[in-house]
């Protein structure tokens, strides 16, 4: 008989569109991947106030989800973050048949912590949240997978980084040109001599210090940019920064230099090496192909 894979994944957004594009580079399932893209899509522009529905949230939740077929998407509500917690119709589950497993994606609102707490053995979230919570810090700073696996206490969670799956941005190093020495290059161990202010956002200060290690920020103050501007903007009144950037060019716009890329943002397969047994196994070889793009690799 066949076997089942449940796996965690996001609800919404950009990580769930890079598993659904995983699914549908090694499952074929092309048209499943764009119905839910583009279904999210439309809901998030409703919930901005882009987009003016003809039916109401309950009619479109029950038009989107078809409980008689079980490969197509089912979705769900959840009160949504912005002002006056509209409901938002988010993922709920699809299964993916592959050749040699049946898949089960399960949608969760913190695919990461599902892991961690043993409700699932596979899961796909974003590679910023296991440097913020499970990473140890330590003097030199995390660059590779294998750097982040090497830093997770396993007495803290079974969890462990697979795989990326290329859907990338870059958390970069950016300055204004006067901190720079001449001919210095914006880069670790430039950080590692230089004392002053540092300019990120708040909720990433723990990733930073794990990727960029303690002894580079012994000198440094991290400051964070007022709510009312831009980031890259704040980081030009600091000096210097890191911000997530995919081309640079906002940040060259404000006149900054775009040193090095330090570590990529991505959604990444994982797995709680405790429960994912031979299917789960399987699974992973399909998904991480030597011939599929990812920054983040074994």
């Amino acid at each position: 008989m066949t076997e089942t894979v449940r796996v965690a994944v996001p609800r919404k957004g950009r990580p769930l569109e890079a598993v659904l594009e995983r699914f549908a580079a090694v499952a074929g399932v092309d048209d499943l991947a764009d119905d839910v893209s583009s279904t999210l899509r439309y809901e998030k522009a409703i919930t901005k106030g882009e987009a003016t529905p003809e039916r109401d949230v309950y009619e479109r939740l029950a038009a989107y989800s078809d409980l008689s077929d079980p490969h197509r998407p089912e979705y769900t509500l959840l009160r949504d973050d912005r002002e006056g917690k509209p409901r938002r119709i988010v993922f709920d589950s699809v299964t993916v048949p592959m050749s040699d497993v049946i898949v089960e994606l399960v949608g969760r609102e913190e695919p990461f912590r599902a892991l961690r707490t043993h409700e699932f053995g596979l899961g796909f979230d974003s590679a910023d949240l296991v440097l913020e919570e499970v990473v140890t810090l330590g003097e030199t700073g995390v660059e590779s997978i294998a750097d982040v696996n090497a830093r997770i206490d396993p007495h803290d969670t079974d969890v462990r980084v697979v795989s990326g799956l290329g859907d990338t941005v870059y958390h970069t190093l950016l300055a204004m040109p006067e901190v720079l020495p001449p001919g210095a290059d914006l880069d670790r161990e430039f950080v590692t001599d230089y004392d002053g202010p540092l300019c990120i956002s708040p909720r990433y200060e723990r990733l930073v210090e794990a990727v960029l290690g303690t002894r580079a920020i012994e000198g440094v103050e991290f400051v964070y940019p007022d709510p009312t501007m831009e980031e890259e903007a704040a980081i030009a009144e600091a000096g210097l920064g890191v911000y997530l950037t995919m081309t640079g060019s906002t940040a060259r716009n404000h006149g900054l230099i775009v040193g090095d890329d330090l570590f990529p943002s991505e959604t990444v397969l994982m797995e709680n090496v405790a429960e994912a047994g031979s299917a789960a196994d399987r699974l992973q070889t399909a998904l991480t192909g030597a011939d599929l793009e990812t920054a983040i690799r074994p």
